[in-house]
């Protein structure tokens, strides 16, 4: 394979995957990993979990040894702040300009922010040092108000509450993750989360953030007022586009527009995870996912095409949540959740609602139920026909709805 540079703009597991796989498959060419961060690449998932109530220990993909080993350099605590397609070159926020044959960008995203709310005790996640704040003031808070009922809020909200904190949970949809879940599913994670005394106020929303003698003092917009020691913020994030965006490339979805191989639209760049807007041929259009295994699998898979393969990127998404003892997982592309198939029942939390049209699943969220999700995921690209009775019918073992033949077909 003929020498050449290779630079991955990004400290997180799509860089990391895209290293790793770029050596698996003979690439003997130089690879730069460029990251902001200090620390090598590390797996953000548990950064709202594990890490605030556990050891605060990073859960790489790589050992930091394993770069080294492999001819891979490192240089982290730089940002990359312009990029020249032309000149095919990035420069860096040390002053210097690097070099490349091809570039991937895999620059992630950043917590959206909210007006008015920050400084000391306002907290936003993101990053293993924004985790590391949170966790030592959540040792001597005693109340904690979360402003925003999504993942990363209802994986705080858990967290904060296994440590014993008071916890007000504001979101202005009907349940959490409503959005995601659909109402339905949304209300059960709300039952379970004030089983375990957190106050969500559903519907809600935080217009005013004072400042008290002894903490906050929250504005809601039905007027209440809600006194907290800390603040967390986790209402989504924003794709961090500006680099490539800067540069010329093509924007789509909020993210970098990249066709199924991973390609941008300047010759020789590449885009994945969190900041890739990514043409998937088996559903026909862009999609942009923030999830962590997504962001793995198209590390890999650019890396692949760069090491000389032509691979198309079509897996099926896959997420999971832990709260509490339950785990949350979906697959796949949910549509209306008005006429889902519901396996299981949601009284008893452990169900699994499948999105079923002409005969295929499209997509499926379960609860406490990650074998469904498992056979859901073996089906969604293959040949199958099931009907909604077959779904529903717990007697009926779902590996027997899976086609037979190892070939897949497109859906």
């Amino acid at each position: 394979m003929t020498t050449k540079r290779c630079v991955l703009v990004g400290g997180g597991v799509a860089a990391a995957s895209a290293a790793a796989h770029l050596r698996k498959r003979g690439f003997d060419g130089d690879v730069v990993l460029v990251g902001e961060e200090t620390a090598a690449p590390y797996e953000r998932p548990p950064l709202s979990k594990e890490f605030l109530t556990g050891p605060p220990e990073l859960v790489r993909p790589l050992t930091p040894d394993w770069y080294a080993a492999n001819g891979v350099e490192l240089r982290l605590g730089v940002r990359a702040v312009a990029l020249d397609v032309a000149g095919r070159s990035v420069g860096l926020s040390t002053g210097e300009r690097l070099g490349y044959d091809d570039l991937v960008l895999a620059t992630g995203v950043r917590p959206r922010r909210l007006s008015g709310f920050d400084g000391e005790g306002v907290h936003y996640l993101r990053t293993a040092a924004d985790a590391g704040r949170l966790r030592a003031e959540l040792a001597t808070a005693r109340r904690i108000a979360i402003l925003g009922a999504g993942f990363i809020g209802c994986e705080v909200a858990a967290s904060a509450t296994a440590l014993g904190t008071q916890v007000t949970l504001f979101e202005p949809e009907p349940a959490p993750l409503a959005r995601v879940l659909g109402a339905a599913i949304g209300a059960v994670l709300m039952d379970i989360h004030r089983e375990r005394g957190v106050e969500i106020r559903p519907g809600e929303h935080v217009t005013a953030l004072d400042r008290g003698r002894h903490g906050f003092v929250l504005t809601t917009s039905r007027g209440d007022r809600v006194e907290a020691d800390l603040v967390v913020v986790g209402i989504g994030s924003v794709p961090n586009v500006e680099l490539g965006q800067d540069a010329g490339l093509a924007v789509a979805n909020g993210g970098l527009a990249v066709d199924e191989y991973g390609r941008t639209s300047a010759p020789h760049v590449y885009a994945a995870g969190d900041v890739a807007a990514q043409h998937h041929p088996r559903y026909g259009t862009r999609i942009r996912v923030e999830h962590h295994d997504t962001a793995v699998r198209q590390g890999a898979n650019v890396a692949a095409n760069l090491a000389g393969e032509v691979t198309p990127f079509e897996e099926a998404h896959w997420f999971w949540s832990d709260q509490y003892e339950h785990s949350l997982q979906s697959t796949g592309r949910m549509g209306a959740f008005d006429s889902v198939v519901l396996r299981g029942r949601l009284a008893d939390r452990s169900f699994s609602a499948f999105s079923l049209v002409d005969g295929r699943i499209q997509g499926v969220i379960s609860l406490n139920r990650p074998g469904d999700v498992l056979a859901a995921r073996r089906m969604l690209f293959a040949p199958h026909e099931v009907t909604a009775e077959q779904l529903a019918d717990e007697s009926l073992p779902l590996k027997r709805l899976m086609p037979r033949t190892k070939t897949a077909s497109r859906a």
